[in-house]
C-alpha cells in the first residue's frame, strides 16, 4: 500500500512539474528560476531556455555559502534566494519567471522565493 502511494504523489508532482513548464519558459530578458529542492539540501538555477544555458547557480553546498548546522532548512533556503539574487543582478538579470517545478509554493521553497526577492529580483 505505501509502494502505491509514494507512485500517486510522484506521478502528481510530475504532471504539475509538466503543467507549469507548458507555461513557463526564460527567454534572454527574463530568464527562468528554477528550484530543486532534496531531502537535505535545495539548488537553484536561473536558465535562459532559448540558448539552453545556465546564467547563475547557487544551492547549499556552494564553496560560498557556509552552512551552520544550527539553521533549520528554511532559513538556508532563504539565504541560497539571497544568494542567487545577488550573483543575478551582478550578471545583469533583474526580472526572472519563477518556476517551482511541481513543488508546492511554500516552506523552502517559498522562502527561497522570498530570499531572491529581497535581494532585488523582479519575477
Amino acid at each position: 500500500m505505501l509502494k502505491n502511494k509514494n507512485i500517486r504523489k510522484k506521478m502528481s508532482k510530475n504532471r504539475r512539474h509538466w503543467a507549469i513548464r507548458q507555461k513557463v519558459s526564460g527567454t534572454g530578458e527574463k530568464p527562468r528560476l528554477v528550484v530543486f529542492r532534496s531531502l537535505k539540501h535545495i539548488y537553484a538555477q536561473i536558465v535562459d531556455d532559448t540558448e539552453g544555458k545556465t546564467i547563475v547557480a547557487s544551492s547549499t553546498l556552494t564553496k560560498e555559502f557556509n552552512i551552520d548546522k544550527k539553521m533549520k532548512k528554511t532559513e538556508q533556503s532563504y539565504q541560497v534566494g539571497l544568494n542567487l539574487g545577488e550573483k543575478a543582478l551582478a550578471n545583469g538579470v533583474t526580472r526572472i519567471c519563477f518556476d517551482r517545478a511541481g513543488y508546492k509554493y511554500h516552506g523552502r521553497v517559498k522562502a527561497l522565493a522570498e530570499g531572491a526577492r529581497k535581494a532585488g529580483l523582479n519575477f
